[in-house]
């Protein structure tokens, strides 16, 4: 927050606010990941955001939407997660840091999707 500089505290009381959406989705995604392996990813990720994951990770698409796991320990991977089978399960941190480079990355295949539709309707 610091980092920010914002002059006023009606400024600084958004930013929080922010990131505190933030950090509860981050949160979440790193309990339902542990306590429920199994869920559809398609729960808690857009189809473009989990899509993201597998494509920075080079791994092929699977044919059916994964689970949340296995999204959440791509993610995490691109955050600096090992993955190696003592590290356990990944944490806040290395999901926040992935998450980064998935929305953004999410973000790149949206513009290239609406960029596509524009350059038919011309």
């Amino acid at each position: 927050i610091e980092a920010l500089q914002l002059g006023s505290v009606s400024k600084i009381e958004r930013a929080v606010v922010l990131y505190m959406v933030v950090a509860w989705r981050i949160a979440r995604l790193m309990r339902l990941g542990r306590s429920c392996p199994q869920l559809d990813a398609q729960l808690m990720f857009e189809p473009d955001e989990w899509k993201a994951a597998y494509i920075l990770n080079k791994q092929e698409l699977p044919k059916e939407p994964p689970t949340l796991n296995e999204v959440v320990r791509l993610i995490a991977r691109l955050g600096g997660f090992l993955a190696r089978k003592c590290d356990g399960e990944p944490g806040v941190k290395t999901i926040w840091l992935g998450m980064q480079r998935i929305l953004d990355f999410a973000a790149g295949i949206r513009f290239c999707r609406e960029l596509q539709v524009q350059e038919t309707c011309v």
